[in-house]
């Protein structure tokens, strides 16, 4: 038998996500937004989104599919399948709603939920940030996040490839 977590209650399909931005909307809140592969989480992530979810009343996660992951990143990638990553997600106190997308990015879940404000890490400029137009000729705004040196998944892998298993 399963059992329904908490944290599975915060997954949604795009939407049905719209329905719930909707009615957040109807309540006045402030919507935040942000995206990633999320594939090796680490402590750059978590202020990432803490710092995400103080910009808005409800912060929504999009992550990338593990096909979209293979695209981008190649071959051995995603480390964690989809399902996983976002159930991470979702079981953070701080995040409300968390998505998955197929697409190389999320312009399309962007277009569909059109955020109050679109938070990246500081490893992009505005100019660089999917959806930074749409969420601007809105009305929204569009935040780059400080990003924690020395952190990256990138990084932990590669550390994780050359130390070899310890087990």
């Amino acid at each position: 038998m399963k059992i329904t977590t908490f944290a599975e209650q915060k997954l949604y399909t795009l939407e049905a996500l719209q329905r719930v931005v909707a009615g957040w909307r109807l309540k006045s809140k402030k919507v935040a937004f942000t995206n990633g592969c999320f594939d090796v989480l680490h402590a750059g992530h978590l202020v990432s989104l803490n710092e995400a979810a103080s910009r808005g009343d409800c912060l929504i996660v999009a992550i990338n599919s593990d096909a979209s992951i293979a695209g981008i990143k190649g071959e051995g990638r995603p480390i964690n399948k989809a399902e996983d990553r976002a159930l991470l997600l979702a079981s953070m106190a701080i995040v409300d709603a968390v998505v998955v997308f197929d697409e190389p990015t999320p312009l399309k879940t962007i277009q569909a939920l059109l955020p109050d404000v679109l938070v990246k890490g500081g490893d992009y400029t505005v100019d660089q940030v999917v959806g930074a137009k749409e969420v601007r000729e809105n009305g929204g705004q569009v935040i780059i996040n400080p990003i924690l040196e020395g952190y990256s998944s990138t990084a932990t892998l590669a550390k994780l490839r050359n130390t070899g298993s310890s087990e």
